[in-house]
């Protein structure tokens, strides 16, 4: 039986490289594999390629890319990976818009970009952002440092009666430590630390030391780069790091990507440009497009989609810089999303929340439902207390919130229908894609061995040839180029062998009131037009390409 993706865990990286090299040995005329790059350990960094090579090799189609885990510890992004990866190789024949989508389409897939990162998570516990690489110093500095303290495969919380301490025990349920109130004068106080280990502890004093491994790879990008001291975590230069690197020019080699997604977790929610700048930036069309492709997002998934400068900003008054989604879309003029899976907010019924508000300040009652969701699903999502000889702090207890598992990843009782519609937007997002067709080629004798040559070419797609207006602005697009293919001895009488055909329309813009403002021409054709010379009886063909929308063929005999 071909082997199927797994709910059960997260892959290891030689699971991960087990699995794929599997589905490619089984599918092969769907799927191959191969390494874009390095990663800083010298892992191969796979992407795999998913359409039907029997109607033609994946760069004459309209792509799609999806890229997952370039976060160390969002696991969930990797299993959403090859569950779309599953979906399609498994659909192709049985499911039809699977089967019509990689007839005519292309999916590239890297499943995990950061895999240094992810088996260092997997072995150890330990939180880290990104890759492995010490930044932006050679040797931990001094201060705290989170670390599996006592071995047991969870890095926790610590914490220790402190009359001074800012957290107390929740009334209803005194697991639940909730924040001590400016007139809380009695009661059983804690102070809190991550589990880890003190750098240079002098017995009295614990600052939090800044992360070891300090790089943020989905910073390293190079659009609105900034330097470390504006951006946390950004690197020495854009694409400095081996993974972005890789994953950047591998998008660059592969111009007929029209839609890009980027799967992260958490927070159930679906994120379009721009990071750091308001929509009013938009072209018009650009934005209403993206805004409809949200709302089927929604429809699918059920998460919200949203703009990360208007809706998710981690601070107020600071923009997130050297981004993926404002590369992909500002400056190749490609739609870009990001995907952040599981909320488990909403999982416990909350609702009407600000993403990222309610990380830094909600009510007792939101943290007792949460907590609530955490004992039914019975994964150890939240640790009870249990006593620890810490070898600087003395007696502490661990426990508390088991971020890793329960709030960046989804447990594995919800690990399933949490990331499967999610295949159901790429799937989405591949078929809007504009595609390049011929409506007809017809020759007329229009004298003794002259013959007149229409090709009328067409585009099926729902968005345009050029994809965005951007990728127009940007001159990131070239125009249709036709080639006319003749048999030796003929020649062009009037026109070129080959001709530039320009965009073609697509149906984004036929909006639901059909008699207001909308362009009913026939922008989505254009026809070019030869007379040749050439023996009767002759093959003449011609093929067009569109480095986005597709390659089409025709022929005829004279």
């Amino acid at each position: 039986m071909a082997t199927r993706v797994r709910f059960d865990r997260f892959y290891t990286y030689a699971e991960l490289t087990e699995t794929l090299d599997a589905w490619a040995d089984t599918f092969p005329s769907l799927c191959r594999v191969e390494a874009i790059g390095q990663s800083y350990e010298g892992r191969d960094i796979p992407l795999v390629t998913v359409t039907n090579y029997e109607t033609g090799p994946p760069e004459e189609k309209p792509a799609v890319i999806v890229h997952a885990q370039i976060h160390s510890m969002e696991f969930t992004a990797t299993t959403a990976a090859l569950s779309l990866l599953d979906r399609l190789l498994h659909g192709y024949g049985s499911d039809e818009k699977v089967t019509a989508a990689l007839d005519t389409r292309t999916f590239y897939v890297v499943p995990r970009v950061n895999p240094d990162g992810a088996d260092a998570g997997l072995a150890d516990g330990r939180f880290r952002r990104s890759s492995v690489r010490p930044y932006p110093r050679d040797e931990p500095q001094d201060g705290l440092h989170r670390e599996d303290v006592d071995g047991d495969g969870r890095v926790l919380m610590m914490r220790i009666p402190d009359p001074n301490g800012a957290w107390k025990p929740h009334p209803d349920d005194p697991r639940l430590l909730v924040a001590r109130g400016p007139d809380d004068l009695e009661g059983d106080f804690y102070r809190v630390f991550p589990e880890g280990t003190i750098v240079n502890y002098d017995g009295v004093n614990v600052k939090i030391a800044p992360p070891f491994e300090g790089l943020d790879l989905n910073r390293n990008w190079p659009a609105d780069w900034a330097p470390e001291g504006e951006q946390m975590g950004a690197g020495p230069y854009p694409t400095s790091e081996p993974e972005v690197r890789a994953l950047v020019q591998a998008i660059v080699d592969r111009p007929n990507i029209t839609n890009y997604i980027g799967y992260h977790t958490f927070s159930g929610v679906h994120l379009r440009p721009y990071s750091g700048r308001a929509d009013d930036d938009f072209p018009t069309a650009d934005l209403r497009a993206f805004k409809l492709m949200g709302e089927e997002a929604t429809r699918l998934t059920g998460y919200p989609a949203i703009s990360i400068f208007h809706d998710f900003k981690y601070d107020p008054k600071m923009v997130i810089r050297g981004g993926d989604v404002d590369w992909v879309y500002d400056f190749l003029g490609a739609f870009a999303w990001v995907t952040e899976f599981w909320s488990p907010q909403r999982a416990a019924g909350l609702e009407g929340y600000h993403f990222i508000d309610w990380l830094r300040e909600h009510s007792p009652e939101d943290e007792l439902a949460v907590l609530k969701l955490a004992d039914e699903i019975d994964e150890d999502g939240y640790v009870d207390w249990y006593p620890f000889e810490h070898p600087q702090l003395g007696p502490v207890e661990l426990g508390g919130w088991n971020l890793v598992y329960f709030w960046f990843n989804a447990p594995f009782a919800r690990l399933e229908e949490e990331v499967r519609p999610h295949a159901d937007f790429a799937l989405h997002l591949a078929l809007v894609s504009p595609r390049l067709e011929v409506k007809s080629f017809e020759s007329e004798a229009v004298g003794e061995g002259a013959y007149r040559l229409r090709l009328v070419l067409e585009n099926s797609g729902w968005l345009p040839t050029n994809v965005t207006q951007k990728a127009l602005d940007r001159r990131a697009v070239r125009p249709i180029e036709v080639e006319l293919e003749l048999p030796e001895g003929a020649r062009v009488v009037v026109g070129k062998e080959r001709e530039e055909a320009g965009q073609l329309a697509g149906r984004v813009e036929k909006r639901a009131v059909m008699w207001w403002g909308v362009d009913h021409s026939t922008s989505d054709r254009t026809k070019v037009e030869w007379v040749v010379e050439a023996p009767a009886g002759s093959r003449v063909a011609a093929v067009a390409r569109h480095e986005r929308a597709g390659t089409a063929r025709a022929e005829l005999t004279l």
